[in-house]
């Protein structure tokens, strides 16, 4: 019975994939695929590259069932060349992915990783070569571990200082190619999944019969968090508005 199930869910979304054509959408609609770096890039330990407070959740003994960890993942880092064809094989308009902060600031802040840089300007590059256009995510879960541990991340207010520096060296870097920014992917999840329920990075909660949690109070971090997630965001704005936006308009109207 599930084969057969199986076997009409796909012959129904065949019939629909058939049926679906572009022309079936409003003018200007964009197609695209998405990622994430921590869960396609993989090399964590390539191009000068910080440890993540992922890596570090993936590394607890008897955290991940399966013993899995994103160390090569779909390795991207190597074959984003090969996915970019793929994709324009596919016919997408767009590619969403994200920039490891660990990449760009291996201790979280100070002076870029010029190899962190290299592998976006080239992802970048040849992403627009092929006619596709980069969305590019400032923040998608994997905080530098040095932050982490130096002050608590994103339970510490000089978390919005650091990310606005982070960001705007994004912008700097790649703003004259890069027409579409996301700040904080999924801020919600990551506040309440990180720290109330304690089953994503970094993996704090107070719930006494979790067997995983160490450390986090679930009653009041979340909303800590995303305080600071908001005020991080309005920082990361008003920072491209005021120094970025115009620059950046000129050189993708040329």
């Amino acid at each position: 019975m599930g084969v057969l199930t199986l076997v009409h869910i796909l012959v129904s979304f065949a019939a629909c994939a058939e049926a679906i054509r572009r022309a079936d959408f409003p003018p200007g609609f964009t197609f695209g695929t998405a990622s994430s770096a921590y869960q396609y890039e993989g090399a964590v330990n390539e191009g000068q590259r910080g440890p993540t407070i992922w890596d570090t959740l993936a590394s607890r003994p008897g955290r991940v069932i399966d013993f899995s960890n994103a160390d090569v993942a779909v390795d991207h880092y190597h074959r984003y060349k090969e996915d970019v064809d793929l994709m324009k094989d596919i016919g997408v308009d767009a590619y969403r992915f994200s920039i490891s902060w660990a990449r760009i600031f291996p201790n979280g802040t100070g002076k870029p990783n010029e190899e962190g840089l290299s592998y976006y300007n080239s992802l970048i590059d040849v992403l627009l070569e092929k006619g596709i256009q980069p969305y590019v995510t400032l923040f998608h879960w994997d905080l530098p571990q040095a932050l982490e541990d130096k002050y608590g991340g994103w339970l510490n207010s000089q978390i919005v200082e650091d990310f606005v520096h982070y960001a705007s060296t994004c912008f700097k870097e790649f703003g004259d190619r890069v027409k579409h920014w996301i700040t904080v992917n999924e801020p919600h999840n990551f506040a309440i999944d990180g720290y109330d329920f304690g089953i994503q990075a970094p993996g704090r909660c107070s719930i006494i019969s979790h067997l995983f949690c160490k450390e986090g109070t679930s009653s009041t971090e979340p909303y800590i968090v995303a305080h600071n997630i908001l005020l991080a965001h309005a920082g990361v704005f008003h920072a491209y508005k005021q120094h970025f936006k115009v620059i950046h308009c000129k050189h993708i109207l040329k």
